[in-house]
């Protein structure tokens, strides 16, 4: 056991291990102390992953793709330091328990540098279901998250530049509960918006809205 957890290709699952041991402390600390870990960690998140801030609609394509890959991980639906004590406790055992394995059968552990991203593929759809179990037992705190297609119909305002079929300019609008967003609008028809101009949005684009003038 102790040549299993001491051995150069398995140092990596090792030192999860001892991490999930610290927040494992940290966590049962900070809940004697009347707290938890929610908030210590969760403010290092992108803005998009917390849905109780007052954030900017962000749609861009590429961080968009990424924080869909975050949120289908459920980071940011559980505390970020209980996420954390998850994915350290299945990448870690997986490691181990594989590596374990294939000693039996080859009588040598397989090198980190494919043991590694091997169990950290194999381990992602594991450390979801797990994030997604643990979502629903904790008590949830109520949110004034919206699908931005909640906005359209909405009544947004110019800002910054001139907007033109194809070249959007920034605008603000504020959704059913009161919460400011700036995105990205440009006209529907072969017309233009002046800073200052009121619109109303009518459907989404790849970046932003469409929008017309409001009559």
């Amino acid at each position: 056991m102790w040549d299993l957890l001491t051995h150069p290709s398995n140092l990596i699952f090792s030192v999860c291990i001892c991490l999930l041991f610290f927040f494992a402390l940290l966590e049962v600390f900070l809940l004697l102390a009347g707290g938890g870990s929610q908030g210590i960690l969760d403010q290092f998140l992108p803005d998009d992953l917390i849905p109780h801030k007052d954030v900017e609609v962000n749609i861009d394509g590429s961080s968009g793709l990424l924080i869909q890959f975050l949120d289908w991980l459920y980071i940011g639906r559980v505390p970020l330091l209980i996420w954390l004590i998850i994915f350290l406790t299945l990448y870690g055992l997986s490691g181990l328990i594989l590596q374990s394995v294939l000693f039996q059968w080859t009588g040598q552990y397989i090198t980190a540098w494919i043991m590694a991203p091997a169990c950290l593929f194999l381990s992602m759809p594991l450390v979801r279901y797990s994030a997604m179990l643990i979502a629903r037992i904790l008590p949830q705190d109520e949110t004034t998250a919206i699908y931005s297609d909640e906005l359209i119909g909405r009544t947004a305002t110019i800002i910054l530049g001139v907007a033109t079929p194809n070249s959007p300019a920034e605008a603000k609008v504020q959704d059913q509960h009161g919460l400011t967003h700036y995105i990205l609008v440009e006209p529907e028809q072969d017309e233009s918006f002046q800073q200052g101009q009121s619109v109303i949005l009518t459907g989404r684009t790849k970046i932003g809205f469409y929008a017309m003038h409001l009559n």
